[in-house]
Formats: structure tokens, C-alpha cells, sequence
């Protein structure tokens, strides 16, 4: 706990580029924490009565997260981003099967080790206040089972919470309190990995742009980080590297100063798009919409929607590197 205490009470530690909030000296990265690999998800699903069907929702989805880095995952709703964190932390409903590998710190990451790690090793920021105790008191679901009165009082104090909102219970809280909440809770865990989803709707400027300095001082202290977002101008203020998912499957993951730059910088066509359609660069939505996980066939997820469709994009399309970038196009140069 003694590292968390150091980060929090000191609020400079690292020179801050303002144009990027980055630190102006960035260590290199480190070696990978998490890696996910050929994962696949699918549920059992009644259909027409007594009628089961395994209904796959992610696929072929690769990705890694290294020790010192901001991993932003991105993409429209539906495409598999949260239950990726699901999948991570092994709380995936009854009727969910996983197939593929996830490796943690160099070594599998079984049932076992995900229920030994979750909320210790391994942090969750989740998308819902609800995770919240209803019936635990705000300051001891903060504090957990290690943390101190002293070390909530800073937490707090960072995030613009109150002493007496620890005297709360959750449904006291206004709902950008609760998302306050959740994510001091998750700095105080002394996690090495912290997957943090969507955690700044509802947070005012100030505080939203405060919890990313956080994450970003973790993250250059050893720590990874998995930023779930569609907030991708916060994102790339603080980010390392883009995963763009789409249609429970990886299409690209690439520097986030690619993502800056976009244009001929992003190789897969759906980063393109993706990139054009935020508000500074045109706002220029393209036509058709994300595949429902029912209708996926194989070949390329993207392909109805894309201009370089051909007769190659019909079949297995692996994830290869291009550049300094991972992409899943046959096209992509």
C-alpha cells in the first residue's frame, strides 16, 4: 500500500505534457501483463421453447496489455468491450463458455487465479454504480481490507469527495459521486492491473480529466491499465496504444499517435471510419450498422460495410502486424 500512498500524496510526481497529459519523459514500455489471445465467447440461449442454441458474441479477439501502459479499447456499443473485462476478471454469467487463452503476468489465468487475484491483483472499475455494497458504508468498501482512514482522506480529496460522503451508503450518493466512488475504490485496491469501464460519464470536466491523470500516474508507475471508453478525445490525451474492436472481434491496435493523425496512419477501414466520425474531424458517419452477433458468419465482420471488400475478405482473417500496428485486413498496408 505504501506505493499507492506515494502515488496519491504526490499530486506533480511526473512534468505533464499539457497537450497530451503525458508525461514529457514516457518509460519505455515494459513487459507484457496481460495477454489475450484467440478468445471467444458464447451463450446458451433457448430459442422456440426447449430449443438451445450457442449464440457467440466474441471471437478470434486478441489483445495485450503492458506493465506501464494505457490500453484504450474502443468502439461502438455491442462490440464486445465489457464483456472482454468480464471474461479478464471470470465473472461471466452461468451460461457463458470461453474458449481461447488468457495469460496474467506470465502465467495462465485460470478460474482459480482469477478468483484469488480479482479485487486485489486485478481491478475493476465497473460501468454500473450498482456494484456498489448496498447495505456497506462508502468508506469501507473504499478502504477495503488493507487501507487505512489516512489513505481514504487523500483518495478522497482527489476526487473532490467530501469526509462525510464515506459516511453514506450507496444509494445516498448522487450518481457522479457513486462513479467517484468506484473509481477511488480501485486506486486504493493496490492492483498491478486495473480495467476501468467507461469509468467518466457522468463526471464533470475537472473530475473526468482528474481520473485520467490518475490512471495515467499508475500506469507510469508499473502499472496496466484496460480504459474501456467512448470518450476517445479523453482517451487519447492519456493513452499509450488504441484496441478498436468491432463486432466482438479486435480490427486494429495501433499507437495512439496513429489515432491522432488517422487518415492513411490507421490501416484497418473501420478505424478510418471510426476516426471520421468524431465531431473535429467531420462527423461523417458511413452507411449500414455494426452485425448483430446471431447474423456473423465467417471472413471479415467489416466487410459489408467496406469499400475494399473482395473475394479474400470471405475467408479467415487473422489478426498481422503492419508497421507498428496490429491489424486484422487482408487489404491493410
Amino acid at each position: 500500500m505504501s506505493l499507492i500512498l506515494e502515488k496519491l500524496s504526490v499530486k506533480e510526481s511526473n512534468p505533464v505534457n499539457k497537450a497530451q497529459g503525458k508525461p514529457d519523459t514516457v518509460e519505455k514500455k515494459g513487459s507484457p501483463l496481460l495477454v489475450v489471445n484467440n478468445l471467444s465467447v458464447r451463450f446458451r440461449m433457448y430459442e422456440k421453447g426447449l430449443k438451445q442454441r450457442e449464440l457467440e458474441v466474441i471471437s478470434h479477439l486478441d489483445v495485450t496489455i503492458h506493465k506501464g501502459e494505457i490500453l484504450a479499447v474502443v468502439g461502438s456499443s455491442g462490440s464486445g468491450k465489457s464483456l472482454l473485462a468480464h471474461a479478464i476478471l471470470g465473472i461471466l454469467p452461468a451460461n457463458a463458455t470461453m474458449a481461447g487463452t488468457l495469460n496474467y503476468d506470465e502465467e495462465p489465468l485460470t478460474p482459480k487465479r482469477q478468483k484469488k487475484l480479482r479485487g486485489h491483483e486485478i481491478a475493476l472499475v465497473p460501468q454500473s454504480v450498482s456494484y456498489l455494497d448496498p447495505l456497506m458504508r462508502v468508506d469501507k468498501q473504499v478502504r477495503g481490507e488493507k487501507g487505512t482512514q489516512e489513505q481514504q482522506r487523500k483518495v478522497f480529496e482527489r476526487f473532490a469527495l467530501k469526509e462525510e460522503a464515506g459516511q453514506k451508503f450507496p444509494f445516498q450518493l448522487s450518481g457522479g459521486m457513486a462513479r467517484r466512488v468506484l473509481v477511488a475504490t480501485a486506486v486504493l485496491s493496490d492492483a498491478k492491473l486495473i480495467i476501468a469501464d467507461e469509468p467518466t460519464p457522468g463526471l464533470n470536466p475537472e473530475i473526468a480529466e482528474e481520473t485520467m491523470r490518475i490512471f495515467r500516474e499508475l500506469a507510469d508507475q508499473g502499472c496496466g491499465v484496460m480504459l474501456i471508453t467512448h470518450d476517445i478525445d479523453l482517451a487519447l490525451k492519456y493513452a499509450d496504444r488504441i484496441a478498436v474492436f468491432y463486432a466482438g472481434t479486435t480490427v486494429e491496435v495501433t499507437p495512439v499517435e496513429n489515432f491522432l493523425q488517422g487518415g492513411d496512419a490507421l490501416r484497418h477501414p473501420y478505424s478510418r471510419a471510426l476516426w471520421h466520425a468524431l465531431p473535429q474531424n467531420g462527423f461523417n458517419p458511413i452507411s449500414g450498422s455494426q452485425p448483430y452477433a446471431g447474423s456473423i458468419h465467417t471472413g471479415c465482420r467489416f466487410a459489408p460495410r467496406c469499400e475494399w471488400i473482395s473475394g479474400e475478405c470471405a475467408g479467415e482473417v487473422p489478426m498481422r502486424r503492419v508497421g507498428d500496428c496490429e491489424v486484422r485486413c487482408v487489404h491493410a498496408s
